[in-house]
């Protein structure tokens, strides 16, 4: 099957750091190749596949010195990938809903995953400006309050089986925080369970310019102010074994309805258990007193500590082998594809079809 991806451009696919919709687009492009399909891959230069790279800009726009505004490198990107839809079976979209209006011509053989929160109004508007094309979501909590869509699916994310290395004994057993500082992500609430169980936590989080200030008034006081946290700064994809691998839980202590979290499987790639909060996804991804806990409350985060020191870590791995691998994430998006294949005409004619409709405009 000839299969393009198209990627977020903020960030390289995979990300240098932090950057969890690059990441699984990686993940999903590496496997659909592993798997024999013919794919192309649109996304920044210093991006790394074994697809075929379409290069839609110079690298990722995070990184990109000067940069004001995104929008006309998408737009770009949306263009080239107008000009050769033609050439594929299918067009899988990750960059939200940008090319809502240039893909009428051949929407019915594209798929676009939805990988951030659709409980605002302006998005439910545009979605409801919109309801034939194909969607995706990450989660069912996510598409709760979305106007009628048409939805092809539900896929969770899923990691290739040995990125992360699982660990039987944490070494350290310290608490661990990773992702993002931010107001949603409430890495006060991280702190105040280490202070309360008196244990160690560890902070491996970037912080975006929108959230320095919340970092500085809010967060490095909490830091300074308790001499069993420690602010890692960010990490890479190397040392997430070791940094996970060697803490007693997750902390997820989420403030918002989280679509996925492709940390807490990160953990659980490691044997590593999760206390989170029951919102968004939360339910949907852990196996209570399995895998972690799901919880509403500090007391109840503060209690759930020494209960996840007491599940079986090699049973939170089985899990995670079962649900959440990039083999399973990948066979889920083919069957996918093949249905929107089946419903529509041969690739041929289809193809001739829309060299038609492109030259007419």
């Amino acid at each position: 099957m000839k299969i393009a991806q198209i990627a977020p451009l903020m960030e390289s696919v995979p990300p240098r750091f932090y950057g969890g919709t690059e990441r699984v687009v990686s993940f999903l492009t590496e496997e659909l190749v592993r798997r024999g399909h013919d794919v192309t891959l649109f996304a920044s230069a210093d991006s790394v596949t074994s697809a075929r790279l379409v290069p839609c800009c110079e690298r990722a726009l995070r990184l990109t010195p000067g940069l004001v505004d995104p929008v006309p490198y998408c737009i770009r990107m949306i263009e080239q990938v107008r000009r050769q839809a033609a050439a594929f079976d299918v067009l899988h979209f990750h960059i939200d809903m940008l090319h809502y209006p240039a893909i009428e011509p051949f929407a019915r053989r594209t798929v676009t995953t939805l990988h951030g929160r659709l409980d605002l109004d302006e998005y439910r508007m545009v979605h409801g400006a919109f309801p034939e094309l194909p969607l995706v979501s990450i989660s069912r909590d996510q598409r709760r309050g979305m106007p009628p869509v048409n939805w092809a699916g539900c896929v969770h994310h899923g990691l290739p089986e040995d990125l992360l290395r699982f660990r039987l004994r944490p070494q350290d057993g310290y608490l661990a925080f990773l992702g993002r500082i931010s107001p949603e992500k409430r890495p006060d609430r991280a702190i105040e369970i280490a202070a309360r169980t008196g244990r160690r936590l560890r902070i491996a989080a970037k912080i975006d310019a929108v959230d320095r200030e919340y970092w500085r008034q809010r967060i490095e006081p909490l830091v300074r102010a308790h001499p069993n946290v420690e602010h890692v700064g960010e990490i890479g994809e190397s040392e997430k074994s070791e940094f996970l691998g060697n803490a007693a839980a997750l902390l997820f202590p989420i403030d918002w309805s989280e679509p996925f979290g492709l940390v807490m499987i990160e953990a659980m790639a490691c044997g590593t258990p999760v206390i989170a909060w029951r919102n968004g996804s939360v339910p949907e991804i852990i196996d209570e007193g399995t895998t972690g806990f799901a919880v509403r409350s500090i007391d109840e985060a503060v209690a759930a500590v020494a209960r996840a020191e007491r599940l079986d870590r090699p049973a939170i791995r089985r899990v995670f082998d079962r649900r959440f691998t990039a083999g399973r994430m990948a066979k889920e998006y083919l069957a996918i594809y093949r249905r929107l294949v089946g419903e529509n005409t041969p690739v041929k004619g289809r193809a001739e079809n829309e060299e038609i409709l492109l030259a007419a405009e």
